[in-house]
């Protein structure tokens, strides 16, 4: 498996938001809690994980491997 980045970026007023390849999949205002919970975290982490294996599977069959 390859090297996934992650960027943090400074914000405002308390704001933390998980973005993936631009699409927003946590927002701590939305969800109404301090800090994603130890079972949101393990949500996040098999939408990014299924969001990986998506890219190789495409990169595998367009020869790129």
């Amino acid at each position: 498996m390859g090297d996934v980045a992650v960027k943090l970026t400074p914000s405002d007023r308390g704001r933390f938001e998980i973005y993936l390849d631009g699409e927003k999949i946590f927002d701590r205002f939305e969800e109404e809690a301090e800090y994603p919970s130890y079972q949101k975290v393990n949500e996040l982490k098999m939408v990014v994980a299924e969001r990986v294996f998506d890219v190789e599977d495409e990169m595998m069959a367009a020869g790129k491997s």
